[in-house]
């Protein structure tokens, strides 16, 4: 049994109190998954079971929650519309201010591990507007209405619940204290809890992480994130292609992995707004723009991009954002 830190028995005592108190404060007093999960947390990851039960009759079931996780805007806009909310004037000035500001930092981190600095700065402006909108749900709510309450993604929302717990224990966290996205996504680049402990850094070298309110290590945390999943340094994202007839966009796939070739998509018509290597792997996608379809191929980078969000248009707004951060940037 691991040492309760002098927080968790303050927040237990205070929380059991107003238990007895008031017995509907508990949301979760008699839900079968939490039960299951607490088991589990104290058989083999030696959580007290006294400030687990205190910690879940502080945490709230969200239906609000369920309802957005059942309209993400990844699939009830078109790509149009998708892109008018991050390509914006304003994004992409206050993403020249965040890259002047932390422009040594950025400089460091590709360095480092490879990514460039545009694509660091266009992920936290699309995920938080650059730290202005880094989510006001509480953490424990979110997780635990999605890993109780949601049984399409209970297995997924549990084990981060299980992060979340053990991110809190390693860091003298109160996981009460802890506000994001409302599937628990957290600071500056809106990493979940599983994201945290494998790739979160302290960037600044200071002795913490701390991701949700020091830019410094967020910037590192992205890069660091990208690199573990395959960025290749100086290779290209995406390419605009022209299909020499309608038959062509029969290659057109749902796969986000780069699972065909260029040569490949050559053959069926497809042509790329610039030449890129025959063998290079991509993928085949459509989406709808202002003035009508668009085609395009996704290549390795791009792919990397969906691994922060499984989304096409998601990894297209920060390709995008990207480029046009890059063409204005600080230093031109």
């Amino acid at each position: 049994m691991y040492r309760m830190h002098a927080w968790m028995k303050r927040r237990a005592g205070a929380l059991l109190l107003a238990l007895a108190c008031c017995p509907l404060a508990q949301a979760y007093d008699s839900n079968a998954a939490m039960e299951s999960f607490i088991a589990a947390r104290v058989r083999d990851d030696g959580m007290d079971e006294a400030w687990l039960r205190a910690l879940f009759a502080g945490a709230q079931r969200q239906q609000a929650i369920l309802d957005a996780i059942a309209r993400p805007a990844e699939r009830t806009r078109p790509w149009h519309e998708y892109r008018a909310i991050f390509l914006t004037d304003e994004r992409l000035r206050q993403g020249l201010e965040f890259w002047q500001l932390h422009a040594a930092t950025l400089a460091r981190a590709e360095q480092q591990y490879g990514v460039p600095a545009e694509i660091i700065v266009a992920i936290i402006g699309v995920e938080t507007f650059y730290g202005r909108n880094t989510g006001k749900w509480k953490v424990i709510d979110g997780l635990s209405t999605l890993a109780f309450d949601y049984p399409p993604r209970a297995p997924f929302f549990q084990d981060q619940l299980r992060e979340l717990l053990l991110l809190c224990r390693e860091q003298g966290v109160d996981p009460l204290a802890l506000t994001g996205s409302y599937a628990g996504a957290m600071g500056l680049p809106q990493f979940m809890p599983g994201s945290f402990r494998k790739w979160a850094v302290d960037f600044d070298g200071d002795g913490q992480i701390n991701i949700w309110n020091n830019p410094v290590d967020a910037i590192g945390s992205v890069a660091s994130y990208f690199r573990a999943h395959g960025w290749v340094k100086g290779d290209p994202v995406a390419s605009r292609a022209t299909l020499a007839s309608p038959e062509a966009a029969s290659a057109v796939t749902a796969e986000l992995e780069a699972n065909s070739t260029v040569a490949k998509l050559l053959r069926r018509g497809w042509q790329p707004a610039e030449p890129l290597p025959d063998a290079l792997a991509v993928t085949a996608f459509r989406l709808e723009g202002d003035a009508g379809n668009e085609f395009w191929m996704g290549l390795p980078n791009f792919y990397v991009i969906t691994r922060y969000n499984h989304s096409a248009m998601y990894a297209m707004a920060v390709y995008q954002l990207s480029q046009s951060l890059q063409a204005n940037r600080p230093d031109r």
